[in-house]
């Protein structure tokens, strides 16, 4: 009966101190806290709390899309030595708007900042006090080096025009930016109340961020497509992000995608499929997925647990993703051809371009057809990135895979 006694208790005692921690915390004036204007904190706060989220951040792209040079010369992924960069630069002749031997290469020490390390890799140098990305490229897969904008490098202020994709509160009229890279607040949104909050006020700490697991998947999506993306900015002249636009927001009414119809033959092939890197958002805002209500993070995860399964971070590698959703029925046509089942290969295929040329998938999710090609040359498809033989004729690959 003691026993029982002192169990009883000891779990009214338990009860009594949960019931006082969920009381309102009457050290901080939450009215006037929450009356402050929203600021940016960093993601070395958000780790106080989110540590495990934090740590799988960490193993992303994301967290890495922007590295200080200065603090760790590691991050930088090739050997600068410059005789060997012109040597490099020369074998492109024409291609190049500036001749090899007067492009400016920066001198390691010059190195600020490191744009992306998986594709390729920019260096950010400061010239008369503003950041601009050198016109010398890296490219990883080839080990090459080629030019960036050497013509005009230092015309475009890289916070104008790439900053707030690859750094974290940047603020124009300053010419600063928080954090380097995609950290909390770029997706979550500015954290100073979130942050100042006590664990206590649990709804009222909800209510301070932006959880895009929460929102509707038509505005989720656009935290992706803020980014994700290529056009212009509305609110800013000459910016090419979405300046003004935070997690939440209608991203339309900030930014404006770039299209074939407008004008951008660089960037969009005529079918409206995207030739450059970060377009996903557009092309997939024309696909089925978009409008059967599958998004980015049905597919790619942000954060998670362990080491990413693949370097785009999706869910599974390969076609096994697509096999969580689609059962392969039909084996007639293409599919009785293609048992291997490569849905990827055909479905997404590499026509877009990174650091090289066909590095990045197509995100429309549509097979481009040998007809696609044979009625405008222009426009790649599906099949010619395997069967690319001198004896393989467009028109026998689209009687064989689509007969009519």
């Amino acid at each position: 009966m003691r026993i029982i006694g002192f169990v009883s208790l000891f779990a009214i005692f338990v009860i009594a101190m949960i019931l006082a921690a969920c009381g309102a915390d009457t050290g901080i004036d939450m009215e006037a806290l929450l009356s402050r204007p929203k600021e940016f904190v960093g993601s070395d706060n958000c780790k106080m709390c989110h540590l495990e989220h934090y740590d799988s951040w960490r193993m992303t792209q994301h967290s890495r899309m922007t590295e200080d040079a200065q603090k760790n010369r590691d991050v930088i992924i090739a050997d600068f030595d410059e005789q060997h960069i012109r040597k490099e630069l020369a074998k492109l002749g024409d291609a190049l708007k500036v001749p090899a031997d007067k492009i400016y290469v920066p001198a390691i020490e010059e190195i600020l900042y490191t744009n992306g390390s998986q594709w390729k890799q920019n260096y950010i140098v400061k010239k008369n006090g503003i950041l601009y990305v050198a016109p010398v490229q890296y490219n990883v897969d080839t080990h090459t080096w080629v030019g960036y904008n050497e013509d005009k490098w230092d015309e475009e202020p890289w916070l104008l025009k790439c900053g707030g994709c690859h750094a974290t509160g940047v603020d124009l009229e300053k010419g600063t930016f928080v954090e380097a890279g995609v950290s909390c607040e770029a997706c979550h949104g500015k954290g100073s109340h979130h942050a100042a909050l006590p664990k206590t006020a649990v709804f009222e700490k909800r209510l301070t961020i932006i959880n895009p697991a929460k929102l509707t998947m038509g505005v989720a999506v656009q935290v992706c497509g803020s980014c994700h993306n290529r056009g212009i900015a509305t609110k800013v002249k000459d910016a090419a992000w979405p300046v003004g636009y935070a997690p939440g927001r209608s991203l339309e009414i900030y930014y404006r995608s770039t299209s074939f119809a407008a004008g951008d033959v660089k960037n969009v092939y005529a079918n409206e499929f995207s030739k450059g890197h970060h377009q996903q958002y557009i092309d997939w805002s024309q696909s089925i997925h978009a409008q059967e209500g599958v998004t980015c993070t049905s597919c790619h995860y942000v954060h998670q647990l362990g080491m990413p399964p693949t370097r785009s971070q999706t869910r599974s590698s390969g076609s096994q993703q697509c096999f969580e959703c689609h059962v392969l029925l039909n084996k007639a046509g293409a599919h009785a051809i293609h048992s291997f089942a490569n849905c990827i290969g055909c479905h997404m295929p590499r026509i877009a371009k990174s650091a090289e040329s066909g590095d990045i998938h197509s995100h429309v999710f549509k097979v481009l057809i040998p007809k696609d090609t044979i009625d405008n040359p222009v426009i790649p498809n599906s099949c010619t990135p395997c069967h690319k033989h001198k004896n393989d004729v467009l028109a026998d690959l689209q009687e064989a895979a689509f007969p009519e």
